[in-house]
This record gives structure tokens, C-alpha cells and sequence, in this order.
């Protein structure tokens, strides 16, 4: 029968102290690799969004990004340039909306507007978007969620 043998090797504690203290000195000096305005979709269906705010050209809508149920999608990526951005949803099975008071250009079908101002005429149609305030921060992320006792759509953001 073949004997194996155990060679324990103690070495100072300092040894080991170091590289672990170099390597977490390195990740907290990195910066965030990341940062987007990112939605997720809490829901049990299908979700279109559309997304709205002001760049240097002036106001843009974008659309539509389909979020399936339980998944998330960067609307923006890099850093936030805006302190103000703009959502609306739909829930392609039932019609729910997740909408507000500020009214944007959207298209039937993927599309980038520029401007918000006399869609119908330009050929677009006009939903309401919600505003959310992100306080000048690098990220930001929208949850659309449904009330499932009244059916209604919910939406929250950080």
C-alpha cells in the first residue's frame, strides 16, 4: 500500500499579508468600470421601453429596447451626462404602461427621434414619459414591476 506523506511548511504570516494587502490597495484604487442607465423587468411578460433626455443637439427619444421578463438592458452606457432622463414602457402581452406627464416623440418601430415637438406631424406618434431625477450620478437603474392584485404597472428607480 502506498504511503503518502504530509509536508507542512509554515512560513511567516507577513508572507501572506502583503500580496493580499497589494491586490486589495489595486482594486480600490481602480475606478468603477461600470456605469449606465440600465431597466429591468420584473414582470412576467414581455416589456418595450423607450427612453428620453437632453443632449447637446437638444432633446432625443430612443426606442425600443425589448426587455424580456425577468432580465435586465443598458439604455445608456458610460457614464450619465444628463442629470434628467425620461421613460416609457409597455407591456406587450396585456398593454400595461409604465408612463408619465412629459410628452416625447416614439415610432412604431425601433427609432431615434430628435426633438419633441409637433410629432404628429413629423409622422411620429406622442407618449407620456416619467422623469427620473438622478442627481448627477455615473449610473442609474430603472425596476418596472406590476401590482399583481390590481394589475397595474409600477415602476421605481434608483
Amino acid at each position: 500500500m502506498p504511503r503518502f506523506r504530509v509536508r507542512i511548511v509554515r512560513r511567516p504570516i507577513s508572507n501572506l499579508v502583503f500580496p493580499f494587502a497589494f491586490a486589495l490597495a489595486l482594486l480600490a484604487s481602480t475606478p468603477r468600470a461600470w456605469a449606465d442607465f440600465r431597466v429591468c423587468n420584473s414582470t412576467s411578460e414581455l416589456v418595450g421601453v423607450a427612453i428620453g433626455y437632453r443632449a447637446q443637439a437638444g432633446w432625443i427619444t430612443e426606442g425600443w429596447w425589448r426587455i424580456e421578463p425577468a432580465a435586465c438592458k443598458t439604455l445608456i452606457s458610460g457614464a450619465l451626462s444628463s442629470r434628467y432622463y425620461y421613460l416609457y414602457a409597455e407591456d406587450a402581452a396585456r398593454g400595461g404602461r409604465w408612463e408619465g406627464p412629459i410628452r416625447m416623440c416614439v415610432a412604431e418601430t425601433e427609432f431615434k427621434i430628435n426633438g419633441i415637438e409637433d410629432c404628429f406631424k413629423r409622422g411620429y406618434q406622442r407618449a407620456g414619459f416619467r422623469e427620473y431625477d438622478t442627481g448627477n450620478q455615473a449610473s442609474w437603474m430603472v425596476q418596472l414591476t406590476s401590482d399583481t392584485e390590481a394589475g397595474t404597472p409600477a415602476i421605481t428607480g434608483r
